[in-house]
Order: structure tokens, then sequence, then C-alpha cells
């Protein structure tokens, strides 16, 4: 018991009532350490302690492992990347082969739609023509004479001839000109036409095989719904069976395209024959099926696109000055003109974007496959240190003079005229 003058039975001797806790901040106590109140930073490292090792955290997948360097950049000596691409570096490659070298590139696909985009032109002028003549004369489309087969279907039929000579040509050669740029090189037309020349009967043979391909099962599907419609089939049944065919040619077209789209690279860069060319493109697709059939979807879209964008304009003024110039000869050319230059503008842009792709997507499969990037990084090094880019780096496409290359049977490595070895 106190009275009122001493320490209470729990309170240390020495110490007032209401003293203070002690030094340290027991738990729950108002009372703070100096220094370590909310709005105080943390006290500092006593001078000389030295601060615990980084442990890296197994777990944090986004902290890098202790000591961890990125790698270096991919070389980049041309238009690409010197390793496995993505899909930003083949398109983004397809559009530099355009940057790189515009005056072959765009001159020979300039010359390449045109040829085929005359013929077209000239038979809508005609028909556009034909449409302003019978409004002027305000009576019905229906109590004309039909235009005949030629008239109709002529120019188209000669721009298909047309575009399948001078595209297969295009392509050729603007694949030799990307199998330069790859290396930073450049390759006028003339030389690009000298070197690839001699691959124009193989480039010839692909096309031609690659429709054969595609046609004997549509001569098939002709004749079985014929023999169903011979034979009495219902209705329905000849529409269902129809509509199942064209699924099942739809799907047959984009795997057998998919599987020999690479065959042109392979004829022009690595000196193949027809034969020996399509089944290198169906090796070099195995494992990458998928993938390259979405990028060569993505690329139709894309050109597609860019194309109706770039032709829009022209084929709209043509029309126009076509079906108001009530089929007058001084129309008819101007519409023919605008509709041709229209077609012209987008082709020219979309044809070489398209064979880039193609090209770029073989150099993808071959370093993807085959560590190809290994010879063209080697060769690369070499040129730099050469300070340009020498023609024989065309040879380092051919397998058979490219130092560990998959070559044919009994080729690889003799005689190879690699100057880097």
């Amino acid at each position: 018991m106190s009275d009122g003058h001493g320490t209470t039975p729990n309170t240390p001797p020495g110490w007032a009532s209401n003293q203070p806790p002690p030094y340290g901040n027991a738990s729950g106590s108002p009372w703070t350490t100096p220094g370590s109140g909310p709005d105080m930073p943390p006290p500092q490292q006593p001078y000389g302690q030295q601060a615990p090792p980084y442990q890296h955290d197994p777990h944090d997948r986004q902290a890098p492992p202790y000591g961890y360097r990125p790698p270096p950049p991919a070389l980049r000596p041309g238009i690409i990347p010197l390793r496995p691409l993505s899909l930003g570096d083949i398109l983004d490659g397809a559009i530099k082969l355009i940057r790189s070298n515009p005056k072959s590139v765009l001159g020979l696909s300039a010359i390449a739609a045109a040829l085929g985009a005359i013929p077209v032109a000239v038979g809508q002028a005609i028909r556009l023509g034909e449409v302003g003549t019978t409004l002027s004369q305000s009576s019905s489309l229906d109590g004309q004479p039909e235009a005949g087969f030629l008239t109709q279907y002529g120019p188209s039929l000669i721009s298909y001839m047309v575009q399948f000579v001078a595209v297969t040509l295009l392509s050729g050669v603007l694949t030799r000109i990307l199998g330069r740029a790859v290396f930073g090189g450049k390759m006028t037309v003339g030389e690009a036409w000298q070197l690839t020349r001699s691959r124009v009967p193989t480039l010839f043979g692909l096309v031609a095989v690659g429709m054969l391909i595609l046609l004997v099962p549509v001569a098939a599907v002709v004749a079985l719904l014929f023999a169903m419609a011979s034979a009495g089939a219902g209705v329905g049944a000849t529409v269902l069976a129809g509509a199942v065919a064209l699924l099942g040619f739809l799907a047959y077209s984009l795997f057998i395209t998919t599987r020999l789209a690479l065959a042109a690279s392979v004829a022009v860069l690595e000196r193949r024959g027809v034969v020996d060319s399509l089944s290198r493109s169906w090796r070099l697709v195995s494992g990458g099926f998928w993938r390259t059939l979405g990028i060569l979807l993505l690329t139709q879209i894309i050109a597609g696109l860019v194309g109706m964008v770039l032709s829009f304009p022209f084929t709209l003024a043509g029309s126009a000055v076509g079906i108001i110039g009530q089929g007058s000869s001084g129309t008819r050319i101007a519409a023919a003109i605008l509709i041709a230059v229209g077609v012209t503008v987008g082709a020219m842009i979309t044809y070489p974007f398209q064979a880039g792709v193609n090209g770029l997507l073989y150099a993808d499969r071959r370093m993807r496959a085959e560590a190809f990037d290994l010879v063209l990084q080697t060769a690369a090094i070499e040129q730099q240190r050469q300070g340009w880019v020498h023609a024989s780096a065309d040879d380092l496409w051919d397998p058979s003079v490219t130092p560990g290359g998959p070559g044919r049977p009994g080729q690889a490595g003799q005689g190879s005229p690699w100057p880097y070895s």
C-alpha cells in the first residue's frame, strides 16, 4: 500500500510512475525509437558493415539470373538480321527490299504490272463505254444484245496469260536481287537478268506442275458431280456433295501451295531443277507448315488491301469517265489509261512485297532447319572486313558449294568456289 509518496508495487525502483518505457519501443507502445517513425527513412547501415549479397529468387520470372548478360544483337548487314526471322523481320525485310534497290525492284514490277493491266483496262473501258451508250439512249440493259464471249472474257484471258509470263519472270529476278540484298549488296536489272535467265524454263516448269497438281482434283470433282447428275441424284445431294468437295479442295489447295511455296526461291538461288525444287520446298516447310501458311495468308491479305487502296481512286475515276463519256473513243481511251494506271500502281508495290516474303520465308526455313544463319554470318563478317559485297556471295545460297551445307548426293563440298573458306 502506498501513501502517495512512494512508488507503486509494479514500478521498478528508481522509475517514476509515468516513466516512458525503456529505449527500444515495446510492442503496442505509442513510443517509438528515434528515427523510426512512419515518415522517417530507415536507419542507415553502420560504417563498415556490408550489405548481404543479392539472392536471386528462382520464382521471380521477371528478374534476370545473377550474372546474366543479354546476347549481342544479331549481325544485320542488309535487309534482315542474320538469325531465324520473326514475322516482323520478314515483313520489314520485304519492305526494305523495295527501299534498298527501288530502281531495279519498282522498275521491273511496274513493267510486269503494266503488261498484265493493259488488257484488263481495255476490256473494262469497252464495257463501260457500252454502259454509257445504253444509259444515254434511256433504254433498258436487258433490251440490248449481250456482248460476245471475246468481248466479255477475252481481255481477262489475255491478261492472265500475260501475268503468268510476267509475274513468273519477275519472281525469279526479284529473288536473285533479294539474295544479294540480304548481305547489303545491290544489283542492276541487267545483272539480275543475266543471273536469272538460265532459270526461266525451270520457273515456268514449276508453275505448270503446280497448276496441274491443283487442276487434277478439280477435274475429279467435276466428273463426280456430272456422274451424280446423270444418275438422277437429287438436287440436295448434288449441292451437298459440291459443298463438301469445295471445302476439301480449299484445304487441299492451301496444303499444296504452302508446301510448294519455296520452290521458286530454291530454283533460282540453289539452281535446282523442277522436281528437285519441289521436293526441296516440301522438305524445308516440314516442321514449320502452320507458321508458313499463316504468314502467306497474312501476306495475301496485306497485299490485297494495299493494292485495293492504291488502285481505287484511279479505278473510280476511270469508271466515271467511261460512263459519263457515253461511249466516245476519247473517253474510252482515257478510262482505259486511268484503270491501267491504278492496277499498275497497286501491283508494282504488291508484287515485290509478296516475292520478298516468299524469299525471306525460304531463308528463314533454312536458318531454322540447317543453321544456315552461321554461314551467312561468317560471310557477312568477311565482307565487312573487305568493305564490299562480292558477287560470289550469290553462291552461298547453293548447298552444293556452301561448306557444311546439305548439298546434293555426291556433290556437297566438292570444288567449292566459296571465297571465305
